[in-house]
């Protein structure tokens, strides 16, 4: 195990990335939530936002080396549970017999749902119906409050595309969104 300076250990990060089990454990209870939430609303299933989530952690520690600080850390694991969603979400289209909406539709809670849960449910749902260039950039403006202009590096887009996916994205959410509450307040 490495030892670390003081001012290293405030930071919580050490030259170079080096960091004890101790440390390392600390770096990834900082950011698992992140990550797992990034995953989860890319994808729409517990089940693989876990193991988007895990591989994210995992690559984290075999790329401690190349980083150099907590913020490059939240970047870096930013790209990488974006590019690992993806990933897994043209893979999971190659074989779509593991699709989680299969599975909520078989195992619905009905009338033990309450109506907010009801309606946050039906909200995922249709951000889960938007093309993945809207989601991604929505998901990481509106959740991990990002500004067009990270975005853009963090995806390696112009900021123009960045935009015009965010409003489009917008604008169809907004639309689904409204034919969804029609259709839940009739029930």
């Amino acid at each position: 195990m490495h030892s670390i300076s003081p001012a290293c250990a405030y930071r919580g990060v050490s030259e170079g990335m080096r960091l004890n089990d101790f440390e390392f454990r600390r770096l990834v209870e900082g950011h698992q939530s992140m990550v797992f939430s990034i995953a989860l609303r890319l994808v729409g299933d517990h089940g693989l936002a876990e193991e988007v989530a895990q591989d994210c952690l995992v690559e984290l520690y075999r790329s401690l080396d190349r980083l150099e600080s907590e913020d490059h850390v939240r970047f870096w694991l930013r790209r990488v549970a974006v590019h690992r969603a993806t990933d897994a979400l043209r893979r999971r289209a190659v074989r779509p017999e593991g699709r989680a909406e299969c599975w909520g539709e078989e195992h619905d809670g009905g009338s033990s749902m309450t109506s907010s849960g009801a309606l946050e449910r039906r909200m995922e749902t249709v951000l889960l119906s938007l093309p993945e260039a809207a989601r991604v950039v929505i998901v990481l403006r509106y959740q991990e409050d990002m500004r067009s202009d990270e975005i853009a590096t963090l995806l390696g887009q112009p900021v123009a595309t960045v935009k015009s996916n965010l409003q489009r994205g917008l604008g169809l959410m907004r639309k689904k969104a409204d034919v969804m509450l029609r259709e839940f307040v009739r029930e």
